[in-house]
């Protein structure tokens, strides 16, 4: 008999654990913890850039690809960076061109914030026209 008790205690155990599980996903989801974040399209990262330095004027947009980040220069001729970082996205401003490396459709973009870190940004047939205008940046300063 005391078997039976041990077998019926650990499908009760079994099923609590698995409830809980369940709970704790449905808790995450309902926060949007985690998934799988990615820019929607030129709009938002425009968006994006407003919230990150208001009054930035957004002109014109380079989206990654697979959309986990983007390039936005600014009615002045600014460029912010945007990348996804964890389920959200930062924004740091292109001073120069210094870390900045173009490999065909590949622009790998290395900020001087060592917590930022490189970003490789799969620009397609876009990469060569960006590149050679952010060339320009440190020329105007």
């Amino acid at each position: 008999m005391s078997g039976g008790i041990n077998l019926l205690g650990l499908a009760v155990q079994g099923v609590l654990s698995l409830a809980a599980i369940l709970a704790i996903w449905w808790i995450a989801r309902a926060m949007k913890l985690g998934g799988d974040v990615r820019l929607r399209d030129e709009d938002h990262a425009r968006e994006l850039a407003e919230e990150a330095i208001c009054g930035f004027g957004p002109v014109e947009v380079a989206l990654d690809r697979a959309r986990i980040g983007a390039l936005v220069r600014g009615a002045d001729g600014r460029v912010l960076l945007l990348r996804r970082h964890g389920s959200h996205f930062a924004a740091r401003l292109i001073a120069d061109y210094q870390g900045i490396r173009l490999d065909r459709q590949f622009l790998t973009i290395a900020t001087r914030e060592r917590r930022f870190g490189a970003v490789t940004l799969d620009l397609g047939p876009q990469a060569q026209a960006w590149a050679a205008s952010l060339r320009r940046l440190g020329a105007s300063a």
